[in-house]
């Protein structure tokens, strides 16, 4: 949404009062309204819809609702912890990506270490600051629905071209709401469910809603929007269309046996064919897809989380992962910023992933001053540096700011459905294997820059180890472990993984993160996840 800016200074009032209950740690998100106008008078107007839809796409690039995302509450959107802490991608970067082989952090803020290590407890504040950001984004979006139904809009006397793109604008919320219940499913399970029925400051908290009816709630919502969002490629980019809505039906049918016990392997199948029948194509160099100027010409991208260096100064998001995973001898003007942050690396056990010729390209590793083995977490020379984001452009030049990186998140691009598409076949979904081994080859040949990767059988194993090398840091690594058997047994070990130098299992339940502690208490509609 770079066009629209992302502004921040939009209303939506108070959207989480009383979000999960009346005295709950949701009720530390209670703001006054950042402007003196009310709901009602902003919707009056379809002028500012614009603007009220960017606030939902801005709860998943912003921390706070102000440059850097404003420290602490109120400026920050969450309470008790930093704005750029909790920023959206930050923290499932964090949970999805450290808590597994393809990342390590060296800092020791708080209880973050616990997460790689795989200690942690109910009352970590980075697992609850990402508790909270999900039920704030389902607060944002559910303020925007219940003031666009057909009798509000009716009401307002939207018509015309303006009640066509309010409607677009619908089914917008409606997906990025889905997709946050989606992080809720995945990461914690049984959890709160709102909304847009339920009413900011309701005395009464919210019921508790079990995965598996989660899991069918997503589904219809992806469903339903997929039908009512615009088509692909036709929304602005960053924006959500048919395709994004696409892109993770197939990604909740493919982790469905996790979620449910009950495999959907043929509907994952039916719904990559439909991204890749939209036209989508493949960025013809893989480093650039990750680069400050990744919004321009870029065919892969289905749907992104923008960054721009000047309106969406956050220091989550691709900031973080730049600045986080620059330190020791790395020039940092080199990716475009002023200095580094020394604090993420990666593990060997990723390493081993890529042939050791570097024909991978894949495999950007930084290793002067570094090592391989990783002796002491905190410090950023143990572990490979890994180069995946950079705040330069495809012709070498800097992003527009040395401190606030401009390259965009991509959550869906076309190289995630043509490897679920893969898996899905392998597991016994209704796809074609000459077409599977076909997809992959073409993320090989990008690759390797030739057919010198090319394979001529796939399996299980291989797709595991390919997802990591193609989509590594992109937020999908845990997911990807759990649904193979691999997150917490010893069949997979990792670097520090249970808190031992050489990895162990951890116990099974740790599948699942833990509902905040604090939300256990106030909300007696909850339970915790089993082990916490």
């Amino acid at each position: 949404m770079r066009s629209n800016k992302l502004t921040r200074n939009i209303i939506l009032t108070a959207a989480v009062v009383g979000l999960l209950s009346a005295t709950s740690c949701v009720k530390d998100l209670e703001r006054e309204p950042i402007t003196d106008v009310t709901s009602a008078s902003v919707f009056a107007d379809f002028k500012n819809y614009p603007n009220a839809l960017a606030k939902l796409y801005g709860g998943l690039a912003m921390g706070g609702q102000v440059s850097g995302d404003g420290g602490t509450y109120p400026d920050s959107d969450i309470n008790g912890i930093n704005g750029g802490f909790s920023q959206y991608t930050r923290l499932l970067y964090t949970m999805q990506v450290i808590s597994t082989d393809e990342a390590v952090i060296g800092w020791n803020d708080g209880n973050l270490h616990t997460i790689h290590k795989m200690t942690w407890d109910s009352s970590n504040e980075f697992i609850a600051a990402l508790y909270y950001r999900i039920y704030a984004e389902i607060a944002f979006c559910n303020e925007f629905l219940r003031n666009v139904t057909d009798e509000k809009l009716a009401s307002n006397n939207i018509t015309g071209n303006d009640l066509t793109e309010a409607k677009y604008m619908r089914a917008e919320a409606r997906f990025l709401r889905a997709q946050s219940y989606y992080h809720a499913l995945d990461l914690f399970g049984n959890v709160p469910f709102v909304d847009e029925s339920y009413i900011p400051g309701s005395v009464n908290p919210p019921q508790r809603i079990e995965r598996a009816a989660l899991f069918n709630y997503v589904e219809q919502e992806l469903l339903t929007c997929a039908n009512e969002l615009k088509d692909p490629k036709a929304n602005a980019y960053g924006r959500a269309d048919k395709a994004a809505a696409w892109s993770l039906l197939a990604r909740l049918y493919l982790n469905a046996g996790v979620y449910t016990g009950t495999q959907r392997n043929n509907d994952c199948i039916t719904y990559c064919n439909k991204v890749i029948g939209a036209g989508y194509s493949l960025k013809s160099n893989y480093g650039s897809l990750f680069l400050a100027d990744n919004n321009v010409n870029n065919p892969e991208a289905i749907f992104t989380v923008n960054f721009d260096g000047i309106n969406t100064q956050t220091n989550g998001g691709t900031t973080y992962l730049v600045h986080a995973s620059v330190g020791g001898t790395m020039p940092a003007a080199d990716f475009g910023i002023n200095g580094g942050w020394s604090g993420i690396r990666t593990t060997k056990a990723f390493v081993g992933k890529f042939p050791t010729n570097g024909s991978d390209k894949r495999g950007n590793f930084y290793t002067s001053g570094q090592n391989l083995e990783i002796n002491d977490l905190g410090s950023f020379n143990d572990g490979y540096a890994f180069i995946k984001f950079k705040n330069v452009k495809s012709d070498g030049t800097p992003g527009a700011h040395n401190n606030w990186v401009e390259a965009d998140i991509p959550l869906y691009r076309l190289a995630d459905i043509y490897l679920m598409y893969a898996e899905a076949t392998l597991r016994g979904g209704n796809g074609s294997m000459p077409t599977a081994i076909g997809y992959v080859n073409q993320l090989r040949q990008r690759a390797y820059g030739n057919t010198s990767g090319d394979v001529t059988a796939i399996n299980l194993d291989f797709i595991l180890d390919e997802r990591a090398r193609e989509l590594s840091w992109e937020m999908t690594r845990r997911t990807d472990l759990i649904r193979y058997g691999r997150f917490t047994t010893a069949d997979y070990l990792w670097p520090w993984k249970g808190n031992i130098k050489d990895g162990k299992a951890v116990e099974s339940y740790r599948n699942l993160y833990p509902i905040p502690a604090k939300d256990i208490v106030a909300n007696p509609n909850l339970v915790q996840n089993q082990g916490y």
